[in-house]
C-alpha cells in the first residue's frame, strides 16, 4: 500500500487535468455551433415563410440562445440557409433551411420584407449590429461562390439595408477584392445594390452615405486598373440604367481634378515656375479632365489671392493687390479668352471684394488694370455693369464703375487715350 501510495504522489496536481477538460469543453461549446443551428432551423421550419412570423422566432429566441455568441451562424442561416463554409458553400452534411435570402423570390418586395425581419431583429438585440456588418462584409467576399440570383438578391437585400440605416457603407470596401473586381462580379453586383438603395432614397441620400465613409471618390474602384476611366464606368452604369449614378461619379471625378489643379497651381505659383508652365500644365488638365475655361479662370483667381497675406488697411490693400495682380495679369489672360470667361472672372472678383471688406474700395482698380492688361474687354464690362452683375455690394460697385463705364461707351477712339482719360 505504501508503494501504492508513493506511485500516487507525483500524479497529484489532478485539478490541472481538470481544468483542461473544462477548457476543452468550453471551447468546443463556443466553436460549435451546431446545436445552435439546429434550433434555429428547427424553429424556421414551424414558422415556413410568414416572415412576420420568422421576426417573432427570432425575437423569442433571442432570450433563450445566445445570440452574442453565435451570429455569424445565426446570419449564415438567415441568408444562405445554414452554416457556410469558407468561400461561400454550405455543408452537404448540414442541415439546411428554405426559408432564407437565397431560397427567397427574387424581387425587390420579397427583400423588402426580408430587410424588416434583419431591421427589427437588430432593433431589439442592438449587440448584434456590429456581427450583422462582419457578416455582410464576409458575404460579399464570398460573392463568387453563390449563383447569380444568390448575388442579385444579396445585392438588393444591402441596397435596402444600406437606405434605411441598418448597413454602414463601409461594408462595400470588401467588394473592392481584387479577384472580385478582375472578374467583373464586384460591378455587376454594385448595379444590382445601388438600383434598391436610389429606390428606397435618392442618389443625393447615396452621396452622403457615401461621404461620410470617404467612399465618395473610390466607386471606380469596381472595374480593374485598366478601365477605370470616367468614360467607362459612365457606360457601364448607363446601360445599366443608373445614369444618376454616372453622373455623380462624373461630377466627383470633375471636383476631384478641380481641387487637385489648384493645390498644384498654388505650388507652381509659390515655386514661382514661368507662367509658360503653368499655362502649358493648366491647358492639358482642362483638356484631360474636361474642364472649362470658366472653371479654370476662377481656380486662377482663388490661387492667385491665396498666395498673399493681405494688408488689414484698407487704404493699403488696393496698393498692395495692384502689385500682385499686375504680376499675375498675363495668366489670367491666357484663360480669359471667352466672354463667358471674362464675366465669370469679373463676378469672381466682385464677390471677393465684398467678402473681404478691406478689398470694398479696390473694386474699380482691380477691373481697370485687368482692362489695361487685356485680361478683361468692353464687352463684358458693360453686360456686368448692365444686368449681369451680382447683388453683394452691387451699389457700391456700379457706384464706383460708373465713370470708367461711361469712358468705356464713349471711347471710340481705342485703348490709346485710356490713359490721359481715366488715371
Amino acid at each position: 500500500r505504501a508503494s501504492f501510495m508513493n506511485n500516487q504522489k507525483p500524479q497529484k496536481p489532478t485539478l490541472s487535468g481538470q481544468r483542461f477538460k473544462t477548457r476543452k469543453r468550453d471551447e468546443k461549446e463556443r466553436f460549435d455551433p451546431t446545436q445552435f443551428q439546429d434550433c434555429i432551423i428547427q424553429g424556421l421550419s414551424e414558422t415556413g415563410t410568414d416572415l412576420e412570423a420568422v421576426a417573432k422566432f427570432l425575437d423569442a429566441s433571442g432570450a433563450k440562445l445566445d445570440y452574442r455568441r453565435y451570429a455569424e451562424t445565426l446570419f449564415d442561416i438567415l441568408v444562405a440557409g445554414g452554416m457556410l463554409a469558407p468561400g461561400g458553400t454550405l455543408a452537404d452534411d448540414m442541415t439546411r433551411t428554405n426559408v432564407c435570402v437565397f431560397a427567397a423570390q427574387e424581387d425587390l418586395e420579397t427583400m423588402q420584407a426580408f430587410a424588416q425581419v434583419f431591421n427589427k431583429l437588430i432593433r431589439r438585440y442592438k449587440y448584434l449590429e456590429k456581427g450583422f456588418e462582419d457578416e455582410v462584409k464576409k458575404l460579399l467576399l464570398f460573392l463568387k461562390g453563390f449563383s447569380e440570383s444568390e448575388r442579385n438578391k444579396l445585392a438588393m437585400l444591402t441596397g435596402i439595408l444600406l437606405a434605411n440605416g441598418t448597413l454602414n457603407a463601409s461594408i462595400l470596401n470588401s467588394l473592392y477584392n481584387e479577384n472580385l473586381v478582375k472578374e467583373g462580379v464586384s460591378a455587376a453586383f454594385a448595379v444590382k445594390l445601388f438600383k434598391s438603395w436610389i429606390n428606397e432614397k435618392d442618389i443625393n441620400a447615396v452621396a452622403v452615405s457615401l461621404r461620410k465613409v470617404n467612399m465618395d471618390n473610390r466607386l471606380m474602384e469596381l472595374f480593374p486598373a485598366n478601365k477605370q476611366s470616367v468614360e467607362h464606368f459612365s457606360k457601364y452604369f448607363t446601360e445599366a440604367g443608373l445614369k444618376e449614378l454616372s453622373e455623380y461619379v462624373r461630377n466627383q471625378q470633375s471636383i476631384g481634378a478641380r481641387k487637385e489643379l489648384q493645390k498644384e497651381l498654388q505650388e507652381q505659383m509659390s515655386r514661382g515656375d514661368p507662367f509658360k508652365d503653368i499655362i502649358l500644365y493648366v491647358k492639358e488638365e482642362m483638356k484631360k479632365n474636361n474642364i472649362s475655361e470658366q472653371t479654370v479662370v476662377t481656380i486662377i483667381w482663388s490661387s492667385v489671392m491665396s498666395t498673399v497675406e493681405w494688408n488689414k488697411k484698407e487704404e493699403l490693400v488696393a496698393e498692395q493687390a495692384i502689385k500682385h495682380l499686375k504680376q499675375y495679369s498675363p495668366l489670367l489672360a491666357a484663360f480669359t479668352t471667352q466672354g463667358q470667361s471674362e464675366l465669370t472672372l469679373l463676378l469672381k472678383i466682385q464677390e471677393y471684394c465684398y467678402d473681404n471688406i478691406h478689398f470694398m474700395k479696390a473694386f474699380q482698380k482691380i477691373v481697370v488694370l485687368f482692362y489695361k492688361a487685356e485680361v478683361l474687354s468692353e464687352e463684358p464690362i458693360l453686360k456686368w455693369y448692365k444686368d449681369a452683375h451680382l447683388a453683394k455690394g452691387k451699389s457700391v460697385f456700379l457706384e464706383q464703375m460708373k465713370k470708367f463705364v461711361e469712358w468705356l461707351k464713349n471711347a471710340e477712339e481705342g485703348k490709346q487715350q485710356l490713359s490721359s482719360q481715366v488715371e
